[in-house]
């Protein structure tokens, strides 16, 4: 029997790294953006070929922003918006 560790606790137990938490937080803003894309996509029951759709592209370009490889202009996030039914914002916000 194999014992399996929660994801949340894996990470919870690798951010006590400092190396992996810095990266981590390097990373937060792409993390924040995916989870964002995925959840409106999912919220309006939407496909990534139907949204590609939607904003005049390719599905497999919905599919590399959604994993990560991508880096999107804000042109283009904001045609994702506008496709979702949704306002785009960008907040610079103090270090904690």
């Amino acid at each position: 029997m194999r014992n399996h560790l929660d994801f949340n606790e894996f990470l919870k137990k690798s951010l006590k790294n400092p190396r992996i938490k810095s990266e981590y937080d390097r990373l937060q803003p792409e993390f924040a953006l995916i989870e964002s894309v995925i959840k409106a996509r999912k919220d309006r029951s939407l496909t990534q070929a139907q949204l590609a759709e939607k904003i005049g592209t390719k599905q497999s370009v919905i599919s590399r922003l959604e994993i990560g490889k991508a880096n999107p202009s804000v042109s283009f996030l904001k045609k994702l918006a506008q496709a979702l039914h949704t306002n785009l914002e960008i907040h610079f916000t103090p270090f904690r």
